[in-house]
């Protein structure tokens, strides 16, 4: 017998949660293998909120002592509650279109058809060879703007096919194992004094991100489709799958 700690997770899910979860990496694994070029022609994004000040994390906050000297002490800081919204797209080859949301203004349906305006114009801009077979795929989460009718609507008339994303799943969701961590840890510890100087140093860790790191991306997306299969529909990450 251990004693152990319990491990936090997003939500305590049901059985239909874990079920769904399951039966959309199943499908999700059998269409791959029908069409190995499919994750080639995915989009994901997704949205996060940026703080102008978040905390180091401990293991960034860690530093080298001697056996003798004493225990270094750092006062607990907490994030500050000035922050912005960031909506970031991506594919296999890096960043398409981000942006972030205007101060006051929230991500209803009509905003999202207008961030997806953009995102079509850049893919026509940055990824001719995407524009030129008129059918994208895109991921995003189960977000209420995301699944509106008026977003279906615009999705259908513009040839968007939407890649299944099972509830309460950050786990499988590319911009929250991958892309929005990377960001956050680089600006963690810093102090912005405005939000034009977030929108600068987002820029410059996007630039910074090779593109193998997003092929890397992909690859760790279809193995979490494993980890979940395995794992019934559980949430995985900590338990020696990932």
């Amino acid at each position: 017998m251990h004693w152990i700690a319990a491990k936090f997770v997003l939500r305590v899910l049901t059985h239909n949660q874990k079920d769904s979860r399951v039966a959309i990496c199943q499908e999700l694994k059998e269409t791959v293998i029908n069409d190995p070029t499919l994750l080639l022609n995915v989009i994901t994004g997704d949205e996060s909120i940026v703080y102008v000040y978040d905390p180091e994390t401990k293991l960034q906050s860690s530093q080298w002592k001697s056996p003798g000297s004493p225990r270094p002490k750092k006062a607990r800081m907490q994030k500050n509650k000035l922050k912005t919204m960031l909506i970031c797209f991506f594919d296999q080859e890096g960043i398409i279109h981000w942006e972030f949301v205007p101060p006051g203004m929230t991500v209803n349906a009509d905003f999202y058809c207008d961030v997806l305006r953009r995102l079509r114009e850049n893919v026509w801009r940055k990824r001719p060879q995407k524009w030129q077979n008129q059918n994208l795929n895109i991921h995003h989460d189960n977000a209420l703007a995301h699944r509106s009718f008026k977003v279906s609507q615009f999705l259908a008339r513009n040839n968007m096919t939407v890649i299944l994303h099972p509830p309460y799943s950050s786990d499988l969701a590319p911009c929250d194992f991958f892309l929005f961590p990377k960001l956050k840890l680089q600006m963690k510890g810093q102090r912005f004094g405005t939000i034009e100087e977030i929108q600068e140093e987002s820029q410059q860790v996007f630039d910074t991100v090779p593109k193998r790191d997003f092929q890397g991306c992909f690859q760790a997306w279809q193995k979490r489709w494993d980890c979940c299969i395995r794992a019934k529909g559980e949430y995985f990450e900590g338990d020696g799958g990932i």
